[in-house]
This record gives C-alpha cells, sequence and structure tokens, in this order.
C-alpha cells in the first residue's frame, strides 16, 4: 500500500501544469513542498491524454527513492529511480555489455597520489590531503571539464570553488586524474560513478533512437553535477519536457553553482518561499544559520517568507562527553518515537554501530536512513543515518549528537579546504539536517558549540545541562 500523497496547496498547484515542452525550473526552500509537487507534476505528466507518456522521476539518494517509490505507486507509467541507475540502464541497453563501476576511486586515486608525489615533491599542491583531489576530480568530471588544454589553460572557469589553482599547481592536479584513469582501465572499469554521465550524455547525443521517456523531473536538482543534468536534458524528445525542482540552500553534492550553468533553456523560473514544513521555531533557526557569514554565496538562494504553526524552541543539550551524548539522544529518540516519527542524524557513520545498540534497547521500531531501505512507512519509529541520507525528508522530530565545534566543520574538510571553505561546505550540511524537524529539534554538544550556529545570544534555542 503507498503512502498518502499530500494535495499541492495555493500556487503549487500551478506548477503541476505548467508546460509540458522544454525545460522548467522550480526553486524552493526548505519545507516548500518541492517534492509533494514533483511527485504531482510526475503523476500528470505520465497520465495526461495527449501531453503525456513515460516519464522518469529521478532523485540522488536511494533512501529518497524509496519514499518516492511509496507516494508513487500505482502509477503505471512513471519510474522511479536514481540518476546513477538511470545511466547504468541505459549504457547497458545501448552497448549491450556489463556496465563495471569502479567501487575502489578513493584508493585508486590514493595510489596515483602517491606516483605523483614521487615526480614532483616541490609542488605545494601535492602536500594537500586526498580528500582534496577527490573533491577536484569530481568538479572536474561534474563539469565535464576533462582535457588537460581546458582545465589546465584555465579556459573553463571553476566554478564553485573556493580558492583558486594556479596553473602549475592544475598541472599537478591533471596529472593525479590521468594516472587514476589509467589505473581504474588497467583494472577493468570503464565508468566510475562522477564519469557515467558524461558517457550518457555522449552516447545520447549520437543515439538516433526513440527515446524511451517523455518526461523527466528532477527533484532534489542541486545535488546532480551539471553533466547529470544535461545528460537528462538529451534523454527526452523534442515534445518532451525537463522539469527541475532546485533548493540551492541545501546543496551538498554537487559544487555550488547556479542552475544557469546547466544548459537548459529555461526562459520563466518559479520560486517557492513558504515554508509548509518547519515550525516558525525551527525555520527561523535554519534562516539565521543561512545568514550567516560563513553560508553566503551567489547561487540562486530563495529567502523564506513565512513558516508553520508554532513549536517549541529547538534545545541546545550539554552532556559531559560524547559518550554521554549518544546515550542522551538515544534515549530522547526512543521516548519521542513511540508516537512520532524521529530522525537520529548524524554528520558521518562512525558511530552507527554503537548508536544502534542503544536504540535496540527500547521498544519502538528502528530503521536505518540507506540504499538498503526497502520500504518507506508512515508509521511511529526512529530513523537514523547521516544528514546527507535524509535529504528531502520530513520527520516529526530531529536529534542531532556532536555539534561540538572539534565536529563541526568536519576536521577532514578543514584539512582539505581550509577553514572559510569547510564551513560553507559544512554549514550547508547542517541546514539539511535542521530543515528535516517538523516541530522537535535537539541538538547536543560537550565541548564547546559549533560556530556554524548562530550564537545563544540570539535566543533562537534554549540551552539545557543533562
Amino acid at each position: 500500500m503507498g503512502l498518502s500523497l499530500p494535495d499541492p496547496k495555493g500556487h503549487q498547484r500551478d506548477v503541476v501544469f505548467l508546460n509540458e515542452r522544454g525545460h522548467c525550473a522550480v526553486l524552493g526552500t526548505a519545507g516548500s513542498g518541492k517534492t509533494t509537487m514533483a511527485v504531482h507534476r510526475a503523476h500528470y505528466l505520465s497520465s495526461a491524454p495527449v501531453i503525456g507518456g513515460r516519464t522518469l522521476l529521478v532523485t540522488f539518494n536511494k533512501a529518497l527513492v524509496t519514499y518516492l517509490r511509496g507516494l508513487s505507486a500505482g502509477s503505471r507509467n512513471l519510474q522511479v529511480e536514481t540518476y546513477h541507475a538511470f545511466a547504468r540502464g541505459y549504457l547497458a541497453h545501448r552497448t549491450e555489455a556489463p556496465v563495471r563501476i569502479c567501487k575502489a576511486k578513493k584508493k585508486m586515486v590514493g595510489q596515483a597520489l602517491d606516483e605523483v608525489r614521487e615526480r614532483h615533491p616541490s609542488r605545494g599542491v601535492i602536500h594537500r590531503p586526498l580528500d582534496f583531489f577527490l573533491d577536484e576530480l569530481h568538479w572536474m568530471v561534474g563539469h565535464g571539464v576533462v582535457d588537460q588544454q581546458t582545465y589546465v589553460g584555465g579556459r573553463a572557469p571553476r566554478v564553485g570553488r573556493g580558492t583558486p589553482l594556479q596553473q602549475p599547481d592544475r598541472e599537478v592536479v591533471f596529472a593525479v586524474y590521468e594516472r587514476y584513469v589509467q589505473l581504474r582501465a588497467e583494472a577493468g572499469y570503464g565508468y566510475d560513478f562522477e564519469n557515467m554521465a558524461s558517457t550518457v550524455l555522449a552516447t545520447l547525443r549520437a543515439d538516433p533512437a526513440e527515446r524511451l521517456y517523455r518526461h523527466v523531473v528532477v527533484d532534489e536538482g542541486q545535488d546532480f553535477t551539471p553533466e547529470m543534468i544535461r545528460s537528462l536534458a538529451e534523454a527526452i524528445p523534442a515534445d518532451g519536457s525537463l522539469t527541475f525542482f532546485g533548493d540551492y540552500a541545501q546543496q551538498i553534492y554537487g559544487s555550488r553553482m547556479s542552475w544557469r550553468s546547466l544548459g537548459l533553456r529555461v526562459s520563466n523560473v518559479v520560486e517557492f518561499a513558504h515554508n509548509y514544513r518547519n515550525s516558525r521555531q525551527v525555520a527561523q533557526l535554519a534562516q539565521a544559520l543561512s545568514a550567516m557569514p560563513h553560508f553566503k554565496d551567489d547561487v540562486d538562494l530563495v529567502q523564506p517568507t513565512g513558516a508553520a504553526a508554532d513549536g517549541p524552541r529547538p534545545t541546545v543539550l550539554v552532556t559531559a562527553g560524547k559518550k554521554e551524548q549518544l546515550e542522551q539522544a538515544a534515549t530522547h529518540a526512543l521516548a519521542l518515537g513511540a508516537d512520532r516519527q524521529v530522525a537520529f542524524l548524524m554528520r558521518t557513520r562512525d558511530h552507527e554501530g554503537e548508536l544502534r545498540n542503544l536504540l535496540d534497547r527500547g521498544r519502538v521500531p528502528v530503521r536505518r536512513l540507506h540504499r538498503e531501505l526497502a520500504r518507506w512507512t508512515d508509521e511511529p519509529g526512529v530513523f537514523y543515518g547521516t544528514y546527507s541520507a535524509a535529504k528531502g525528508l520530513e520527520f516529526d522530530s530531529v536529534i542531532l549528537p556532536f555539534c561540538d565545534a572539534d565536529e563541526l566543520p568536519k576536521p577532514s574538510e578543514v584539512e582539505a579546504h581550509g577553514g572559510d571553505e569547510a564551513r560553507a561546505r559544512e554549514a550547508r550540511q547542517l541546514y539539511v539536517a535542521i530543515t528535516r524537524a517538523r516541530t522537535d529539534l535537539i541538538m547536543l554538544h560537550s565541548s564547546k558549540l559549533t560556530d556554524l550556529l548562530p550564537h545563544e545570544m540570539s535566543e533562537l534555542y534554549v540551552r539545557v545541562s543533562a
């Protein structure tokens, strides 16, 4: 049995019936109902007489796909999947060969980096950590900038990058990229999860066959790389449509950039600023976070203009140590989870095993937000996972342990990108986590509170000692 799909509210209804040809962009703040609109739009395009046809509703993470499928149950002409499932399926069909995806990219890039370090030990950039190179390669491939002349010569502006790279540094980075590609090929892999999009794009451009989908609807589009969006735009026929739903304040996977850099031909952008999800108190904290200096950006942020009903102020709970944070957070989660849906979210998966042992002591259902989540339910219980795994979802209550200054921003992000850039990235992660809460928000710390949050004098939250 499928989940109940909320009815669209106010001007949300207009989005369902946007032009059925060409490209449409819908930008909204957190809680503005983008996912509801995306599902309604996909249902309409898959079933409407004459203009309708086979429709793809695509998003980035698998937990959200599970939720979307629950909302879309019974729609015969609608396919819901991640981008990589779409890409893998298309390439397998087009090439009639197995699509082998390398899952050891980090290890191979590390090997490539070690080899290049031996050849260029005096170059300053070569001593940056592995995460820096992984992120730079992600940007290169995601933007389709993988030829030496364009990348090293600086012909492609590094949109969304915090610190410029000089040409000698780019030469080193490109040498690491080239060696990684060689190592991947030697291991028998033509693809990793990041280069598939460019191959799909090139293959579709040369593919004269009839397109499988007439319409494509992209949910959480801000998380897609430019090459992913370009390939989806190429996947529709001349009489089809692509509808892009996104919120750039929640961007966590891609490089911070405007939708205008994606190659879409959009004559009119629809914006939604009203927050239907979060209580006024949760929304005020999220808005204050997005207004802080480390969050500022020049992309298309939609400023909220309203919020749902009143609720309690968010709580900041101070404990004696990090072990106590987990214990206190688990106790609150189990108490709240008896009659509502609770999300227990952490920046990384480092403490999941310990957390699961604590949660299993209760008598409420406990579910992990992960790609193996087979079915979504609207029943009470506790969901646990990372900030990013909760993307696009909402819960009655959200609990966030480890909001300490030495945890947020994540130390590896600071090492790889420097303090300013790390704060800009990690503030978006925290924004995503906070805005999952409809009403109750509990944040915990035991040492100094992260400076990603507004100061306690802002009175946006209540401090309590355990």
